[in-house]
């Protein structure tokens, strides 16, 4: 794959000269153009069928996702300050990373609305029709040979290029990648003990729920707002579901005595974590039905949501605070319950709020961060930083050769060198297998033809995005299309005197206003020198009316 892109990195930059003509096969290999689209940046509310502002959410639930996973790899680390790493757990900063899985529920909320919200205005245009094969092959395209990759990278490149004590055991999956790795491929590790990789189990999460979307929006297209309900229902039974699950079982979620089996059956598994996702793609539905509708709110009802769902937010983050001091008693599985049941969806409404809110023009300062286009080539590198990410945690973890000291000052240290790593590492498989891969579905579909006649010249100088190409006029060539050379011939007066004579003898009126060549004077002081038509009153850009002479 490297040598392709190469290749096709080669041929793109030294044989094309106008990078609009750029064949499909060399812009699907070659990193010039791939590096292009990766970092091109679009103005906001450029594009009405684009919503911004989930380039910023994205990047922060990510960011928020590698922070929690570098703080665990910190709180097992050889600390000389064990004890106030201990006691660290009972700070209130400590809630922003134990309450953390707030930021996966972000990404299925985002993943549910995104699944809605693009099928369902194909179907528009296509009648009802969804091609389901094309839909499950361009996921495939998308998600499994960067995980292949992942996968061989971590069981053959891990032992190779860390070393150190720590890494005497293995790393974190070592064993579930030799003997299972098949069920990560497969998309079903969550519901197995065996998960090569740690941060995989939400793939297979979300590839579940990507695979009974058909049917979900096929309901939604023919059944509309009744199909909707029974979807209200499904979330209500499943919320229902992971409450009693963890009543009957007495499952504790918290960090300090959570078990594999409540991990497994409570957070992990689909039918207990599907109702972000869910609650997502009714609130692409909602937009879908409304699109380009401006709902007029009152500055109570803006401040009512806004208040509502920071205070969702935060009472997710922080309403567990004190039992999980080391020092307080645990909370009880009612609360506990109750907690998580409760917060999943809370919080999913909360995102879908912030969403609404910046789409309608209400999102104030919030709407200007999270649109922010700086926020894009984050956003576009989100899936590959998730996969690579746990890669140089591990990595600088099991390099560690000496004691080391828990501060948040050295976890933000740590935090940002693995990011920096991770980008880098993820730009390159960017562009060696997740961009590659990505384009082949470009062949495999019929191309479209939406275009017209008016839309087929491109504009030399427009982005090279189809979604993005101007409208251009058609030039039209002066030479092939300019009007015709018109001569007027003036009568003399011996013609006129004969002319005269023929009607007076035809006992017809003499009216020779009739018969007379008016001229049309084109400036304002009548110059007698223009007698003939004029080239630069013909409009160059456009045909010829040849209703509308002006001649003298």
């Amino acid at each position: 794959m490297g040598l392709l892109v190469t290749l096709f990195t080669l041929w793109d930059y030294f044989l094309i000269a106008n990078q609009d003509q750029l064949p499909v096969l060399v812009k699907v290999f070659s990193a010039r153009a791939n590096s292009r689209a990766l970092f091109r940046v679009v103005e906001t509310q450029s594009n009405p069928n684009v919503i911004d502002c989930l380039h910023g959410i994205r990047c922060i639930s990510l960011i928020w996702v590698v922070t929690c996973h570098q703080y665990s790899a910190v709180l097992i680390s050889p600390n000389i300050n064990l004890f106030s790493a201990a006691t660290w757990y009972g700070k209130p900063f400590a809630s922003f990373i134990l309450h953390g899985f707030i930021s996966v529920d972000f990404f299925l909320v985002i993943g549910g609305l995104l699944v809605a919200l693009i099928p369902l205005r194909l179907m528009d245009k296509t009648k009802g029709k969804l091609n389901v094969p094309m839909m499950y092959l361009h996921r495939i395209f998308r998600i499994l040979p960067l995980l292949a990759i992942a996968i061989v990278v971590h069981m053959k490149l891990m032992p190779l290029i860390s070393d150190g004590p720590l890494f005497k055991g293995g790393y974190i999956g070592k064993a579930a990648c030799v003997s299972g790795w098949y069920w990560t491929l497969l998309f079903v590790n969550n519901y197995t003990d065996d998960k090569c990789l740690a941060q995989s189990w939400y793939l297979s999460l979300d590839m579940q729920l990507y695979l009974i979307s058909p049917l979900l929006l096929i309901g939604l297209y023919r059944w509309g707002k009744k199909a909707a309900a029974g979807i209200f229902v499904l979330i209500i039974l499943l919320t229902a579901c992971l409450f009693a699950t963890m009543m009957v079982n007495d499952y504790t979620m918290m960090i300090t005595a959570a078990s594999p089996e409540a991990m497994r059956d409570a957070y992990y598994a689909t039918h207990t974590h599907a109702t972000p996702w869910l609650i997502g793609f009714l609130f692409g539905y909602f937009l879908h039905l409304n699109r380009g509708k401006k709902f007029r709110l009152s500055w109570i009802a803006v401040w009512s949501g806004w208040i509502l769902c920071l205070a969702m937010i935060f009472t997710t983050i922080f309403a567990l605070y004190p039992p999980s001091k080391w020092t307080d008693p645990a909370a009880s599985t009612l609360a506990e319950s109750s907690y998580y049941t409760l917060t999943r969806v809370g919080c999913a409404l909360a995102l879908c709020w912030v969403i609404f809110a910046c789409i309608q023009g209400y999102g104030g300062l919030a709407n200007s961060f999270l649109s922010s286009p700086l926020w894009q080539p984050l956003s576009r590198l989100s899936y590959s930083v998730y996969i690579w990410h746990m890669f140089f945690i591990e990595m600088n973890a099991r390099n560690t050769r000496t004691n080391t000291y828990f501060s948040d000052y050295r976890s933000m240290l740590n935090i940002w060198s693995t990011l920096g790593f991770t980008l880098l590492f993820s730009y390159v498989m960017h562009l060696l297998i997740e961009a590659p891969f990505g384009g082949l579905d470009n062949f495999l579909g019929p191309k479209s033809r939406v275009q017209s006649k008016v839309n087929q010249k491109k504009d030399d100088n427009g982005p090279d995005d189809p979604e993005e190409h101007k409208i251009v006029t058609p030039q039209i060539d002066d030479t092939e299309h300019r009007a015709p050379e018109v001569i007027v011939t003036i009568p003399t007066t011996t013609e006129i005197t004969e002319l005269r004579k023929s009607l007076i003898a035809d006992n017809r009126p003499s009216d020779l206003e009739e018969h007379k060549v008016t001229a049309t004077i084109f400036d304002e002081e009548k110059d007698p020198a223009s007698s003939e038509i004029s080239e630069s009153h013909l409009d160059d850009k456009g045909p010829y009316n040849p209703e509308e002479p002006k001649v003298k």
